[in-house]
């Protein structure tokens, strides 16, 4: 699982090495290039209509240079993120606009070296009776140029503001959703089609994240994780929404490891990143990059315990009775450990509690896993006695 930054959420792509360093310092390894830094959806909007002083050619010297400076950097680049017509649009005449931007994103996605580009579903002055099939014409042409360079492409579920609220538009409804990539696979005769599912399209068409990435399955290679109000769209930092209008993440995160979940999880904080004074942003930059590893940690921690034949745990305390409780019959620990020294001996939970010396003569293909929010400081315990198998258990979100 790739857990990457979108380059909606930073600024400074016109200085790329500065821009580079920065988040190599910060320990981002991937990054999600947004399109929409070149055709913007309030500037499609206007797009051969009015005009408007935008230099689109520098705009994409900026987008190359970046480019070419992560690559020579090492940076990966999974994702590209075409650019998209706002929801509201009242543009009718966008089709043929939009394959031809779709097509010159697939070229960027080639250059990038990118397994992945998000393209928007047409749905701009398309009834919903026609809506699939000018779509399916759409998709195939695109996907005759992504399948020739090994790009998948990914649709994105929509939202549609109407009678004052957001309801669920195209690709919103995962049992339709699956039949139409599936669909477009079996004409291809290959996954040349997968999904992207955007939380903030979600929210906003109160659907249940979860369930809709268990349904998608296999299908979901792409989570663009970004906190949303119940009324209006925008790319807040996760888990910092009001409570009654938070993104359900929790839901999310256990839909995700129901499915081990292996794609791209990209966090796109634009909106926070916006409302932040200049001063304030290179420490707002760390915080994105630990929440967008937080979440991907959590996403993968079953993952991370099941991939080992044995495991012990490693802290008796309430947390260990947590994992006991919802892992303890699959999983199950040969014995517990902890620092305290008056559990040694005694059973904890159905576990004996050892003191760590115990841990020396475990077998290699034995993995320890920490039960204790001390995680950092109990890890290096361990690497201390030559343990190298190290996974960690958290009990903040658990399937109900």
């Amino acid at each position: 699982m790739q857990v990457s930054l979108s380059t909606n959420s930073f600024k400074g792509l016109g200085e790329p090495k500065k821009c580079v360093d920065g988040l190599l310092s910060m320990g981002v390894k991937g990054i999600m290039l947004d399109l929409g830094r070149l055709y913007s959806p309030a500037f499609m909007e206007i797009y051969g209509i009015k005009q408007k002083e935008f230099d689109i050619e520098k705009a994409r010297n900026v987008t190359v240079g970046f480019l070419e400076e992560c690559i020579k950097r090492s940076m990966t680049l999974d994702v590209v993120r075409a650019p998209r017509l706002k929801w509201d649009t009242k543009r009718t005449d966008t089709s043929l606009f939009m394959l031809q931007i779709g097509k010159e994103s697939i070229e960027i996605c080639k250059k990038a070296h990118a397994k992945y580009i998000v393209i928007q579903p047409l749905f701009a002055g398309i009834t919903n009776r026609d809506i699939r099939q000018e779509n399916n014409r759409y998709y195939k042409e695109l996907g005759k140029t992504a399948k020739e360079n090994n790009i998948c492409i990914l649709l994105e579920n929509q939202c549609e503001y109407k009678r004052e609220r957001f309801v669920r538009r195209v690709c919103s409804h995962p049992s339709e959703t699956i039949e139409w990539i599936d669909t477009l696979n079996n004409d291809f005769g290959e996954e040349i089609f997968g999904f992207c599912l955007d939380t903030c399209a979600g929210m906003l068409g109160r659907q249940d994240l979860g369930e809709m990435a268990v349904e998608l399955g296999s299908r979901l290679k792409a989570v663009l994780l970004r906190e949303s109000g119940w009324n209006h769209e925008m790319s807040g930092l996760p888990f910092m929404g009001n409570k009654e209008e938070c993104t359900d993440w929790s839901g999310l995160i256990c839909g995700l490891r129901r499915i081990d979940f292996d794609g791209v999880l990209i966090l796109d904080a634009g909106s926070a990143m916006r409302n932040l004074s200049h001063l304030l942003r290179p420490y707002f930059y760390p915080l994105m990059s630990s929440v967008a590893n937080y979440i991907g940690w959590q996403v993968g921690m079953e993952k991370g315990i099941k991939r080992h034949p044995q495991r012990v745990l490693f802290g008796a305390g309430r947390m260990c009775e947590k994992y006991m409780e919802y892992y303890g019959w699959q999983y199950p620990p040969l014995f517990a450990c902890d620092n305290n020294p008056r559990l040694w001996g005694k059973r904890r939970y159905g576990l004996e509690v050892k003191p760590p010396e115990a841990l020396k003569g475990l077998p290699r293909e034995c993995a320890v896993i920490i039960c204790n929010t001390f995680y950092e400081e109990i890890a290096g315990q361990l690497r201390e006695m030559g343990i190298e198998n190290i996974e960690t258990f958290s009990d903040e979100y658990l399937f109900k």
